[in-house]
Formats: structure tokens, C-alpha cells, sequence
């Protein structure tokens, strides 16, 4: 079954581009007109009720989707020694003051259909942003990883000497933060291979490598927008891509090559994620990822809007869902009441300190 959204973003200080501008097709939300708050509040609340989860004997909705997941297989990305060569033909913009890849300019210079996926050209000729078990969303920046974003400035969230994973990255905006605060190791994980390769991979050697080449006190040449006014972390240096590692696959088979492979690993400190619970037959994988990779005394950092229609997930939801698995303890730490409410969740180990 195909998901199709429109999408939106709304223009604010902190540099985010607005619908009528140049970043539209790249940065984006679900448009929320459809219903109210209150109404998605509601809809969430009967979904959870009503809804089947994975390893459960309840009864299944009807108007949910009924699919399986697909379980990709894992694959590490290996950082090429030419990090030129990783930008070459590539189309770099900035945006709350950190580097991405423009997938306008990747689906007219590539097509990735050579690696087994052709998501680009699957996605532009399906005019969607959601094919579940093909295609997983990590083209696009979504709204929820902003809120994250600025939610770990207001915090002040400290990475210095910890080790970080970002799951379901897509551009990996959130790791890239990570790293610029002083991150021990720093780990991008998203479903599709092509988005590693072609966005995510790319796009953390523009901050390490051009971090010292800035675009001036005038901002974003391109699109003319002013500097954002989130103080600077820690800068980057080619050097930190050492602490980089980058992985393509479904959650629980990243998971398993992690555990079982011959390279050093330590469970991560924090885990950031943005937009990963807007379908409810993957929380069964996203929690059990989640307690296997999670350090005992680590946190999760979780962004997503109150409830995605068409899809059935939402905070809702997903907050009961750890209810009854009762291993983690989880709360909201911050609304974004914008539109459609959207929320930050902490999540820890029951038993941690």
C-alpha cells in the first residue's frame, strides 16, 4: 500500500525554510488542516485502544494498514579516503547553521537503481514520500527534527565524550550536532541504503570538511536568509569522521550486526530520533532496537507529531506501547503547540539511575 502526503513548512527565525522557498521539496511536514488537535488527540487515544501490536493477541483495527515489515538487511558504509570525491556533483545548502545535501540536485544527476533500491525514481514517479518496506522517508528533512534540534540547545544537552546514535537519520542532522558538541563516536543509521550513500554520508564531510569555509556574516548565500541565532557548537574537522560510522537496514538487523560484529562497540549514551513511530507496525522493532542498544544509564530523545494520518502512529500511541512492555519509563519533555502538536519524549531504563 502507498502513503501519499503534501507537506508544508512555515517560516520562522531560526532559518527554516518556508513553503514558498527554495528548500520546500526537501524540508518538510505533513500539511495539518485536515482535523483539529483535539480530534487527532482522540483518534490517537481510540488507535491505541483498538490497535494490534506486534506479539499481541488483540484485535486489529480495520483502518489500519495491514503490512509486513520488511526486514532489509544490514550493511555498513565504509568512509571513502577521497572525501572531495564524496561531494562531487553534489548540491550543498545550509540550514540551521549546518550543511545538507540538496536531493533536488541528486535525483537529476543519479539514478540509484543500479544498488538494487531506485528509490529516487520510485518516489518522484509515485509522487510519495512513504513507501513502506521500499522506500522509508530519509529523501526529505522532516519538520520534528528541527524541534529536536532546538530542543537539544534549550536543554543543553551534553555530548562531550559520548557515544551517540541517530536512528533513522536520513540527512543526519541530529548526529551532526552530536558530533559538533563533542561526541565520542557518532553512529547514522536510516533503512535505505541510497540515502547513506547519496545524503547522509555526504552531508556529515560537508560539516567536517567546509566547517572552516563559511558563508559569511550574510548566511545562506543562496537563499538569502539570515544567519540562525543558535550559538555555535563545538566545530567540526575532517578528523572527526573518525568518530563517524554510517548504516543502512532495517532497525533490529543494524542492531545485530552491531552486537555481533569483531569491531569494538559500546551502547550508546543517547539515541536521537525524529518521525520514526508514524507507523505502529514498527514499534515492536524500534523499542527492542531501542533496549538493545541503549547504554542502562542512557536516554532516548524522541521528536514526533501527535498522530500521522493515514499512517495511524503517533506520541499517544507509542507512549502506550511502552506502557506494556514495562521496560522503559518514558515522558513529554516539551510541546510544540504550532498546527498540529508536536512533542519531544524522554525515554530511559526503568531501573536506571
Amino acid at each position: 500500500m502507498y502513503f501519499q502526503f503534501n507537506f508544508a513548512i512555515d517560516e520562522n527565525e531560526d532559518n527554516k525554510p518556508d513553503s514558498h522557498g527554495e528548500l520546500d521539496s526537501q524540508l518538510c511536514s505533513p500539511k495539518h488542516e485536515w482535523e483539529s488537535v483535539e480530534k487527532s488527540k482522540q483518534t490517537a487515544e481510540t488507535t491505541a485502544d483498538s490497535s494490534l501490536r506486534p506479539g499481541t493477541d488483540k484485535h486489529q483495527d480495520d483502518t489500519l494498514p495491514k503490512k509486513k515489515f520488511c526486514f532489509k538487511a544490514a550493511k555498513e558504509h565504509n568512509i571513502p579516503e577521497d572525501l572531495q570525491k564524496v561531494l562531487e556533483n553534489k548540491v550543498i545548502e545550509t540550514v540551521s547553521d549546518l550543511y545538507y545535501i540538496n536531493m533536488s540536485a541528486v535525483e537529476m544527476t543519479r539514478s540509484d537503481a543500479a544498488n538494487g533500491e531506485d528509490i529516487v525514481s520510485k518516489s518522484v514517479s509515485s509522487h510519495s514520500d512513504l513507501i513502506p518496506g521500499v522506500y522509508e522517508g530519509g529523501l526529505k528533512i522532516w519538520e520534528c527534527t528541527f524541534d529536536l534540534i532546538d530542543y537539544i540547545s534549550e536543554a543543553e544537552i551534553l555530548f562531550a565524550n559520548k557515544a551517540v546514535l541517530d536512528l533513522g537519520c536520513g540527512a543526519g542532522l541530529l548526529g551532526i550536532v552530536a558530533l559538533r558538541g563533542g561526541a565520542a563516536e557518532v553512529h547514522f543509521q536510516d533503512y535505505n541504503s541510497t540515502v547513506i550513500d547519496e545524503i547522509t554520508l555526504p552531508g556529515a564531510v560537508a560539516n567536517c570538511v567546509r566547517e572552516g569555509r563559511r558563508m559569511g556574516r550574510g548566511g545562506n548565500r543562496k537563499t538569502g536568509k539570515p544567519p540562525s541565532k543558535r550559538p555555535r557548537k563545538a566545530k567540526c574537522s575532517p578528523n572527526a569522521l573518525t568518530k563517524c560510522r554510517f548504516f543502512s537496514g532495517e532497525w533490529s538487523e543494524v542492531s545485530q550486526l552491531l552486537l555481533n560484529s569483531n569491531k569494538p562497540f559500546s551502547k550508546y549514551d543517547l539515541i536521537l530520533t525524529s518521525e520514526t513511530i508514524y507507523n505502529p507496525d514498527y514499534y515492536s522493532a524500534l523499542h527492542d532496537t531501542l533496549a538493545q542498544l541503549l547504554d542502562k544509564n542512557g536516554r532516548v530523545y524522541l521528536a514526533s507529531k501527535v498522530h500521522y494520518f493515514g499512517v495511524g502512529g503517533g506520541i499517544y500511541l507509542f507512549e502506550r506501547f511502552i506502557e506494556e512492555r514495562n521496560v522503559f519509563r518514558s515522558s513529554i519533555v516539551k510541546i510544540i503547540d504550532k498546527g498540529l502538536q508536536r512533542y519531544i519524549m524522554e525515554m530511559a531504563f526503568k531501573d536506571s539511575s
